[in-house]
């Protein structure tokens, strides 16, 4: 049965398979074994970029192309779901149509830049792409009334979603489940047609390989599997912006990880993944790769302490941060929280603001 899964395509050593194992449990039991909101919040995030570094494998390992607008495609799966859920509401109904939307939008112009670009050399389809991204995430800050512009959008989910351990486990299990549809592509009839591609093109024009139409729809396939992880990461997070999905530093977060991985295997994505993700995520410092992480983890946070814990005490309260972080001095007076318990970014601030001022009745 394992074998089935995996397509026939098993670990070549003994080594990688225990790697393997130990990421799928470690993930599996994440929420047991490393209890903590933080902890959940890596190993959500482990999950998402495995799928989109696998995706983006199948481009630049499997098929030979390189593209810099696998971001933009990552973006719109985000803000479908996230335009959908704020403009009109949280509701499953509203959720499948702002997923089936991004879908479309992300296969056709996977299927435009492919078919008008693919016949050019690898630097100029790489600037094309490049050029694309660039103005897709313009266009994202620019329309502020649509997109939330530089803040981005805050959300909700439907009831069942709202419960993080639910959530988590939708995000991880759809993350293995469409991790193996990759798998299946790639040791398919078709996968070894784009492998025979990558290394030697014209050869395998001479079999009579229509070359520019596999490389396109390869493109369409690794599309569609960002904007699948750019849904279950705006979903994890309920927030989604242009430094969180579109940032050309994110691009460049994938291209290591592939190279970390090795290019060319599905297996290499996950062991990259979770090799750079892990100790990025941990530092949330000087380490962290886009200089905008940790303020978009922050404000998601915060985004989830309104829902579960700031939004009742303000019912009750008035003060939605009541008794947090405060001792009482030997006159009964209230002193101040420590620095710590603040959110001490604008876009936390906002993050929370925003929730409150959505629940409240």
């Amino acid at each position: 049965m394992i074998r089935t899964l995996l397509s026939n395509d098993l670990p070549r050593s003994r080594s990688l398979s225990v790697v393997l194992v130990l990421i799928l449990v470690g993930l599996a039991a994440a929420p047991f074994i490393f209890p903590g909101t933080r902890s959940l919040n890596v190993a959500a995030k482990v999950a998402v970029f495995i799928l989109l570094v696998a995706s983006y494998d199948l481009l630049l390992g499997y098929t030979g192309i390189v593209s810099f607008a696998h971001t933009m495609f990552f973006g719109i799966g985000g803000y479908g779901v996230a335009i959908a859920a704020a403009k009109l509401g949280p509701t499953w109904w509203n959720l499948a149509l702002g997923v089936f939307l991004a879908l479309l939008l992300s296969v056709a112009l996977a299927f435009a830049i492919g078919l008008l670009s693919l016949r050019v050399r690898a630097i100029f389809f790489a600037m094309i792409t490049l050029a694309v991204a660039s103005f897709f995430q313009i266009l994202a800050s620019q329309l502020s009334n649509f997109t939330g512009g530089e803040d981005g959008l805050n959300f909700r989910l439907p009831e069942l979603l709202r419960d993080r351990l639910v959530a988590y486990y939708a995000v991880f299990a759809l993350s293995l489940a469409f991790f193996l549809v990759l798998l299946r592509i790639v040791n398919s009839p078709f996968g070894r047609v784009l492998l025979a591609v990558r290394e030697n093109e014209f050869r395998a024009e001479a079999l009579g390989y229509r070359t520019v139409i596999y490389r396109t729809v390869a493109n369409c396939l690794a599309a569609l599997l960002a904007t699948v992880a750019g849904v279950l990461y705006a979903v994890w997070l309920r927030y989604t912006g242009p430094d969180t999905t579109l940032s050309f530093s994110i691009m460049i977060d994938l291209l290591l990880m592939v190279v970390i991985g090795g290019m060319g295997t599905m297996y290499g994505a996950a062991v990259g993944a979770t090799l750079f993700v892990i100790p990025t995520a941990g530092s949330c410092g000087s380490a962290c790769s886009s200089s905008c992480a940790c303020t978009t983890s922050r404000a998601a946070s915060w985004a989830g302490y309104a829902d579960e814990v700031a939004l009742p005490r303000l019912r009750r309260t008035g003060d939605p941060l009541h008794g947090v972080g405060c001792r009482a001095s030997r006159d009964g007076d209230r002193v101040a929280r420590p620095r710590a318990h603040r959110p001490r970014h604008g876009r936390a601030r906002r993050a929370l603001e925003l929730t409150l001022s959505r629940d409240l009745p």
